[in-house]
């Protein structure tokens, strides 16, 4: 379950005694709305499907693919499936590799969605073993579906857009000096990340 609308405002209230810049948007935007997504495969199976293609296009695969695979999004009914199958739910041979490997770990017991490393390296590096699932989606599942506090998706570009929003830089930072800055909201800055977005484009600010 990601961070709640309390836990976020706990958090960030902690992060605004240590950045006043951060106390100043908050005045001014407000809190963000949690973002929530459940915890399992499916939100990742979700992940793939919507990889590259527009949100209209991810939603109408998201249907054929979830009357093919049931409810319970069952991985063995993807590992049966011939490729004009999988084809015909909108999933391309690349999308197709990516779901098999996803459902392919679930089935050995490679990936125990209910028995996450605890520590988030390591957390990340069993995710990344996925195909098709790089750090930042990794990140976005470890902070949206299971609310760890100190996700810091460094790598994301709206993420870095709104803190050079926040702070008042000229340009927006790099990936390594996103990391660099956020040293100090420990352990807070997985509700940090969720402000960025939610200042990024807001008229308030």
């Amino acid at each position: 379950m990601g961070l709640s609308a309390n836990q976020l405002q706990t958090c960030l209230d902690a992060v605004a005694v240590i950045e006043p810049r951060f106390a100043a948007a908050l005045e001014k935007a407000g809190y963000p709305e949690p973002r929530i997504r459940p915890t399992g495969h499916g939100t990742l199976m979700r992940t793939i499907v919507g990889q590259q293609v527009s949100v209209a296009a991810a939603a109408s695969m998201w249907r054929k693919f979830e009357d093919f695979a049931g409810p319970e999004l069952d991985p063995h009914r993807v590992l049966e499936a011939d490729f004009d199958t999988l084809r015909a739910c909108g999933l391309s041979r690349q999308k197709q590799g990516y779901m098999r490997s996803l459902c392919e770990l679930v089935v050995s017991g490679g990936i125990d969605f209910d028995a996450m490393p605890a520590d988030d390296e390591e957390a990340v590096a069993l995710l990344t073993q996925i195909k098709g699932i790089g750090r930042w989606s990794a990140e976005i599942y470890l902070l949206f579906a299971e609310g760890r506090p100190d996700i810091w998706p460094a790598g994301d570009l709206a993420v870095q857009a709104g803190l050079a929003k926040l702070l008042g830089l000229d340009e927006r930072p790099s990936e390594k000096a996103t990391r660099a800055m956020a040293e100090a909201w420990r352990p807070h800055r997985g509700a940090t990340a969720i402000f960025t977005w939610h200042c990024y484009n807001n008229p308030a600010l």
